[in-house]
């Protein structure tokens, strides 16, 4: 099968061909899910002339078994729970602090080291165009949609390059819209998508960040 992308560069600036009615909307944001959405995000951002931040979201996994995650974290201190997870846990209010002190102190040291010192954005009544390189179950991008429901997003755009058909539609439930750019039926893994998949790394992110704040000014 060809790689949908060459790169994440390159899927940025083919998803923000599918989103031009938000181009240089004085309430838009792009938030990038760190690290790949990132890169991503970037081009987007650069392309609709609007601003460009990072959305922190940590996943709280069950300890011993981590991929099950019984909740997350988001930037700007929102906890969301998977309560039936959470249930089948003894002792789960112990066991889910414990997890959410140790994640927010990752939280933390990612907000300091992205932003450089730099204010988080203001969220409350703005159009907030949420972007990953890719959904995959989706998990991730759910915990900072309601995240961001909380903080008083006026209105939510999931939009990635690439995800299954079904957890695309499913997200048509929690979002106010959204965007895959490519829907492929038989669906493996968001890697296979791109011919460059490597990691995105904190430097990355930070110099991608940084570059585009200056514009701003």
């Amino acid at each position: 099968m060809e790689a949908a992308f060459p790169d994440r560069a390159a899927a940025g600036r083919l998803l923000a061909e599918k989103i031009t009615q938000y181009a240089a909307g004085e309430d838009v944001i792009v938030l990038g899910l760190p690290r790949g959405g990132v890169p991503v995000a970037y081009e987007v951002a650069r392309a609709l002339h609007v601003p460009l931040d990072v959305f922190i979201v940590r996943k709280l996994g069950v300890p011993g078994f981590e991929e099950l995650a019984v909740g997350a974290i988001a930037s700007g201190g929102v906890r969301v729970l998977n309560e039936d997870v959470a249930r089948a846990l003894p002792n789960a209010d112990e066991i889910i602090e414990s997890i959410t002190q140790r994640e927010m102190i990752e939280l933390q040291r990612r907000e300091e080291k992205y932003r450089d010192g730099r204010p988080a954005p203001e969220i409350s009544g703005r159009t907030v165009i949420l972007i990953d390189d890719g959904l995959a179950t989706g998990a991730t991008m759910r915990a900072a949609v309601k995240a961001l429901r909380q903080r008083g997003a006026a209105k939510i755009v999931v939009a990635v390059p690439v995800g299954p058909p079904d957890t695309c539609k499913e997200f048509e439930d929690e979002a106010d819209e959204v965007v895959c750019a490519r829907a492929p039926e038989f669906f493996q893994a968001v890697g296979q998508y791109y011919e460059d998949f490597s990691q995105t790394s904190d430097e990355e992110v930070r110099e991608l960040l940084a570059r585009a704040a200056q514009k701003e000014v």
